[in-house]
């Protein structure tokens, strides 16, 4: 969270070997969530619904999970976790669509706080996340580099389209 690089002010300037404490825990109950999750779309929903999240989550597994094994860059993944504040308003709306609540003020509240957190703490931090790989490619070995930068390269793509989406379908209808 943005506490975490306002109590422990080294994160900012090594993503790679310094962490907080807890944030190795987080990154690896995190690799769980989305193992779990990953697990509960493959059994309850159509590969066609869910092919899109069931990507993102094997590239955040992987990602996530080198953080884990190899102790290092974990603050690089507690960076990635910013993206999942919007997922709150992302869920909130799927919730409120299930509910057939579309035409009510806390639907479109949401929808405009959904697209302001999107910016914000999706793409924001992945452009961000971006530039840190790029700027600091010489001090990451060439495997991992390759790995975060394929895992920038699918999931920026991905969330602009998905960005597209929602501002078509809430406010564009």
């Amino acid at each position: 969270s943005p506490c975490r690089f306002c109590l422990h002010p080294g994160l900012s300037e090594d993503l790679v070997g310094t962490h907080p404490p807890g944030a190795h825990s987080l990154v690896a109950m995190s690799v769980g969530y989305f193992l779990e999750d990953f697990v509960d779309m493959l059994c309850n929903q159509k590969l066609h619904q869910s092919w899109e999240l069931l990507f993102h989550h094997s590239v955040v597994i992987v990602c996530f999970g080198i953080a884990v094994l190899l102790h290092q860059y974990v603050g690089f993944a507690l960076v990635a976790l910013l993206v999942e504040i919007n997922s709150i308003f992302l869920h909130l709306r799927q919730i409120l669509l299930m509910a057939n609540l579309v035409h009510t003020t806390c639907y479109r509240l949401n929808s405009i706080i959904n697209l302001g957190t999107y910016v914000v703490f999706r793409i924001a931090t992945l452009a961000w996340m971006t530039r840190w790989l790029f700027l600091n490619r010489e001090n990451v070995p060439p495997a991992t580099y390759a790995v975060g930068t394929v895992g920038m390269a699918i999931m920026t793509p991905m969330n602009i389209i998905l960005f597209y989406r929602l501002l078509r379908s809430d406010f564009f209808k």
